[in-house]
């Protein structure tokens, strides 16, 4: 009688194993195997991490096998089971793998195909065909977009249906570890930081600037403790535009903007050339920070006891003769006149500095809202629905998906509305009453957003040309770009390999229903056919598919690294960005002292929710996953796993010229090192 041996992977994570019943049918060509129940008489099957090996007897031969199907039944109660992959040995010796990495809940069952690769053209029996189209049935139900506006804010990228988290399916539930390590970091920070004794006081100002100190002390970093010690530089707010937590707003400025003002005679002492401003401006060497969309935002009312403030400043920067980045002129508001005066380096000091940290605060607004939450967790959901709703798990480019995108419901725009400002894991303790944009502002603050989220603007290297400053000759200290490069045309590089492997010419791609139909739904359903968006609605050659897939893994991983995990480094001195302001921008010179600067910057309880949030969200997951690492293989083709590691030789080069590069700096920047960017995010 022949024998298929059959072993099983249990995952390793948190609650992977079950007690439940677990059956198996083997389907051949010619013929399926009974259904067969897994279990060894006295041993504890299933449990987490374990490794199962069992005999299925057919009375045939099955012919080629072609799919496994698994169930799992309750035993006592519902027990949910993770499986990893299962191989199978056939009675003439050979080895196949079926891929897996799924949970299965309830009273429910999974049909695999092998571990190779396929497009739908691919498939010539009616057998796989029709499995093919069952899986997406299924998906498509299981992952529904929301289909009304009470559901959804308007304006947001379309996304899935569901009111809980529990609600979402379960492989793309955020893992019970990741939740608890974010709970665990944030406690631990309120601990180390000791801020608990200032957690409550609301309303309650610090006595004096250095007064912030006594909620920074106890974690040291040498990043955070250098900005505590240098923020009021120019020169330290300027790079921070370069390299800090939101390097993807300043611009070369070509024209003097009408709405800002700013003649030759104000800056002249400024500038270090014989020239004058225009002429500045001509060479490329004045850049530009406007917060315009922000303008008309509402600022927070949540808390009837304090009042909190927005502004929409724009900032004239120029690069001296050292190649530094230093303000010259900022202008708290959209429209010049009389009540919005052009602050210089000239004026009083305190002017100077108040100026400069109400820039601050837009952009930690700007980033934490724009940058940060929509540009990279909520696009990459986006991508990652349309993904599962259109690509089966045989797919080549569902398997190329830089590991297992989770969606964290808390950070989705129902939560938004109720005024949550979230981030990785599980909603960011940044309390809606700490944030300026809390209270619905974040909500009107990505509507208008979303209208410059274009599919150029996700292309890393378009996204920094388009801003003028792609040339490290003018710029030789913009790490995030040369980083970014690197770690992009690596990313690219493996992309263009995959892609090449298994589609052997353009007509190829084109006559893949699948990956023009998981196209189609990102820019109709997902964009939901924004006229600005610009989003491919097909592609027709793989170079296209090549960039199209770079942008998802690069804003999954890279981009989202970059703008995330130096918040402690950047955000924890809070007057270098103070998540609300609680007195309105300055109207005119000369009205600025210690004591407004102090009850203009956040109280002690708003300051201690701040750092202790951010500190939690700068935090590596114990059990993180670097770019790179593919420990869920669903490839078993010999040359993707070539590709695979010529991927990781290339990320560990660029890795060791980051750390040479960094060697004795005082700033060192190692936010897009490839050792230091998680291979995807929680979105």
């Amino acid at each position: 009688m022949p024998t298929y041996t059959v072993t099983v992977a249990t995952g390793s994570q948190w609650f992977a194993g079950t007690d439940d019943y677990i059956f198996i049918t083997l389907v051949g060509t010619d013929r399926c195997s009974e259904r067969t129940l897994l279990d060894k008489p006295l041993y504890n099957d299933f449990e987490r991490g374990a490794v199962d090996s069992y005999d299925v007897r057919v009375e045939e031969d099955l012919g080629e096998l072609v799919l496994v199907k698994i169930e799992k039944k309750k035993y006592w109660v519902q027990d949910d089971w993770y499986c990893k992959y299962i191989t199978v040995k056939t009675p003439s010796g050979d080895y196949l793998e079926f891929p897996c990495f799924s949970w299965l809940v309830d009273d429910k069952e999974i049909v695999l195909r092998d571990g190779r690769a396929h497009l739908p053209q691919d498939d010539k029996t009616s057998l796989v065909k029709q499995h093919r189209q069952k899986e997406l049935n299924f998906r498509r139900k299981t992952f529904r977009r929301v289909h009304s506006t009470r559901e959804w804010q308007p304006g947001f990228p379309m996304s899935i249906d569901a009111n809980a988290h529990k609600d979402l399916p379960r492989d793309i539930q955020f893992d019970s570890e990741k939740g608890v390590d974010f709970v665990l970091n944030y406690v631990k920070a309120i601990d180390n930081l000791c801020v608990n004794h200032f957690m409550h006081m609301f309303q309650s100002s610090w006595t004096g600037l250095d007064d912030f100190e006594r909620i920074f002390v106890r974690i040291k970093n040498t990043i955070s403790e250098y900005v505590m010690q240098h923020w009021k530089e120019d020169f330290m707010f300027g790079y921070q535009f370069l390299n800090g937590c939101n390097p993807v707003v300043i611009q070369k400025c070509t024209k003097l903007p009408e709405k800002f003002p700013v003649t030759h005679e104000m800056v002249s002492v400024s500038l270090e050339r014989d020239l004058t401003l225009e002429q500045e401006v001509e060479a490329g060497n004045i850049y530009l920070v406007d917060y315009e969309v922000i303008d008309g935002i509402r600022a927070n009312r949540t808390d009837p006891c304090t009042m909190q403030y927005l502004a929409a400043p724009m900032c004239l920067l120029y690069r001296n003769v050292k190649k530094k980045i230093l303000p010259i002129a900022i202008q708290l508001g959209q429209t010049p006149g009389e009540d919005t005066p052009i602050f210089l380096p000239t004026d009083g000091e305190n002017d100077w500095l108040l100026a400069k940290i109400w820039v601050r605060s837009a952009d930690f607004q700007y980033h934490q809202n724009i940058t940060h939450l929509l540009r990279t967790h909520l696009i990459t959901e986006m991508f990652a629905i349309a993904m599962y709703r259109q690509l089966p798990a045989v797919h080549p480019v569902y398997k190329v998906r830089l590991g297992r995108i989770q969606i964290d419901y808390l950070s989705k725009p129902q939560s938004l509305a109720a005024g949550i400002i979230c981030d990785d894991a599980v909603s960011s303790p940044i309390r809606m009453e700490a944030n300026a944009t809390g209270g619905g502002g974040h909500v009107q603050l990505i509507q208008k957003a979303m209208k410059s989220v274009t599919f150029r603007s996700l292309c890393f290297p378009d996204m920094i040309k388009a801003r003028g400053l792609d040339c490290k000759e003018e710029l030789p200290t913009y790490f995030y770009r040369d980083d970014g490069y690197s770690v992009w045309e690596a990313t690219k590089s493996f992309v263009s390999n995959v892609v090449h492997i298994y589609y052997t010419s353009d007509e190829a791609l084109q006559a893949d229903e699948e990956i023009q139909a998981f196209i189609k739904d990102v820019c109709s359903f997902g964009m939901q056919d924004f006229d600005h968006c610009e989003f491919p609605k097909l592609l027709k050659s793989r170079e296209e598919l090549t960039e199209y897939l770079t942008v998802i893994v690069f804003t999954a991983s890279a981009q989202h690294a970059a703008v995330n995990f130096g918040q402690y480094d950047w955000f924890s001195w809070i007057p270098n960005a103070p998540s609300t302001m609680r007195r309105p921008p300055p109207n005119q010179k000369g009205m600025a002292d210690v004591n407004l600067i102090i009850e203009s910057l956040p109280d002690r309880g708003r300051s201690s929710w701040h750092l202790g949030a951010v500190w939690a969200l700068s935090q590596y997951q114990d059990n993180e996953l670097y770019l790179g690492m593919y420990p869920n293989e669903h490839f078993i083709e010999k040359p993707v796993k070539a590709a695979m590691e010529k991927f990781r030789k290339q990320l560990a080069e660029i890795t060791s010229s980051i750390k040479l590069r960094n060697e004795g700096k005082k700033l060192p920047y190692y936010n897009m090192s490839p050792d230091q960017i998680p291979n995807s995010v929680a979105v």
